[in-house]
């Protein structure tokens, strides 16, 4: 199973843009900050990662301010193809805070 969770804050954004198959696609970038428990110890654990909406959801999702913080739910995929980046695909998402 390939599904991810995640609170974060809305670093940076892209422009809404269209695939050439007419295809809306939002992109940000997204902040993480919390700690953790691992093996018995407290770590914090800090990242930023691409994301993306696309399809309906893009253009709701490209109107959010940089700064709001979302609850998100998606899948993490390679850039493309020949990359081994990893980009969250936003499938849902809930606006918690906006700043």
């Amino acid at each position: 199973m390939n599904q991810l969770q995640l609170r974060a804050s809305v670093l940076e954004k892209e422009a809404l843009r269209h695939t050439p198959a007419g295809i809306s696609v939002a992109t940000a970038i997204l902040s993480h900050r919390s700690e953790q428990s691992e093996a018995g110890y407290q770590r914090i654990a800090e990242m930023e990662i691409t994301a993306l909406v696309a399809g309906p959801q893009a253009a709701r999702f490209a109107q959010i301010p940089a700064g709001t913080e979302l609850m998100v739910q998606g899948f993490l995929c390679r850039k493309n193809r020949n990359s081994k980046s990893l980009v969250l695909h936003i499938s849902e998402f809930e606006i918690l805070r906006l700043d």
